[in-house]
């Protein structure tokens, strides 16, 4: 009776055709979304998280999703090291950045969530206090393993397809913007008659604490499904701005967990090695989340004498195939003010063009 009065049309109680269609396909195929769900759903204005790496200013997204707190978060720690003098394409250089990784994503699986619905302690996790506690912890000469890393304990604490692009005008004004369905076409299924493709997002919750999901990530109590609750996301759509305030580039990236480390070894490379955005975009890179204990690296990103040193130090490699996130930015040249788009060559969808 409900499908019946439903595929009628709009009633006293609901409006919009493709609203209806949607709830519709929902009752037909058992689904769990209604049109109460529909029309108590809001939009939500969040704050951007903000932080600082050698005089820039870092502005990036803030909880639910991850990807603004545990970006600076590495960014934090890295600023004790002089990153620099690793080279670009190093052993040294991807032992920094995974050790960087590994402590910060096992502090996304304890402590990021719904901030509706949780105490994340943003602050703390993103204080350089803390992190130089975290840089503490890592010996330059060698992998520490997972199994021996936890949380650590920021201030404030109690006791991984998705689509970005990068716009800036002839103003100045900046969108970061990054969107997802999770996985490839998200559930793969389109509400009859609407056009509404259907994402799997719930993957992104912990259905069960501390099991991978989808991408290997895990997730601890924070993130548990609740009514009302939004999933935790990597997204980091990023601004870096100059110390004096201007816009320096506008970076993002989908990828899963990926994103965040795309995007931090972007920042590293245009901060620390000097690259304009495009060189910094086309670099190899490398990815470690804690669990599972992998150093994933891009086909052919890697030399075998890397390789092989890192293996010395007790890394466990995997090859990621294709490649690890599609970054897309723009840079404003300091000098002609002129905006530089970089688009990543790693995908042939993605462009950089002017208007």
């Amino acid at each position: 009776a409900t499908l019946a009065r439903i595929e009628k049309g709009p009633s006293d109680f609901y409006s919009g055709k493709t609203a209806h269609l949607l709830v519709a396909d929902m009752i037909r195929h058992g689904g769990l979304i209604d049109m109460d769900d529909l029309r108590h759903y809001q939009a939500k204005e969040r704050p951007v998280v903000t932080g600082t790496y050698r005089g820039n200013t870092i502005v990036s997204m803030g909880p639910p999703s991850s990807g603004g707190v545990i970006l600076i978060e590495m960014l934090n720690i890295l600023e004790g090291f002089d990153v620099k003098a690793t080279g670009a394409d190093t052993a040294a250089r991807y032992h920094l950045l995974a050790e960087t990784m590994r402590r910060a994503f096992a502090d996304r699986s304890a402590y990021m969530g719904d901030t509706d619905f949780v105490k994340v302690p943003v602050a703390g996790l993103m204080d350089k206090a803390y992190a130089s506690q975290l840089r503490a912890t890592i010996d330059m000469t060698k992998a520490t393993p997972s199994s021996q890393v936890r949380a650590g304990t920021p201030p404030g604490a109690e006791s991984m397809q998705t689509t970005h692009f990068t716009v800036v005008d002839a103003d100045g004004n900046a969108v970061s913007n990054t969107y997802t369905l999770n996985d490839n076409f998200g559930s793969k299924v389109i509400a009859e008659r609407t056009g509404v493709l259907l994402n799997n997002e719930m993957d992104d919750f912990a259905s069960k604490v501390n099991t991978p999901n989808m991408f290997g990530a895990v997730f601890g109590e924070k993130n548990t499904i609740a009514p009302h609750k939004r999933p935790l996301s990597a997204m980091t759509p990023t601004f870096v701005l100059h110390p004096d305030g201007r816009l320096w580039f506008a970076i993002g990236s989908p990828g899963g967990p990926t994103i965040i480390n795309t995007v931090l070894q972007i920042v590293v490379h245009v901060v620390d090695d000097g690259m304009n955005l495009q060189q910094a975009v086309d670099a190899g890179r490398i990815h470690h989340q804690w669990e599972p204990d992998t150093l994933v690296y891009e086909p052919h990103g890697l030399s075998p004498e890397v390789m092989s040193q890192l293996q010395a130090m007790g890394y466990h490699l995997e090859v990621h195939a294709p490649a690890l996130g599609l970054a897309e930015g723009v840079m404003i040249d300091p000098t002609s003010a002129e905006r530089l788009g970089a688009s990543d060559d790693r995908s042939a969808v993605g462009a950089a063009i002017g208007y």
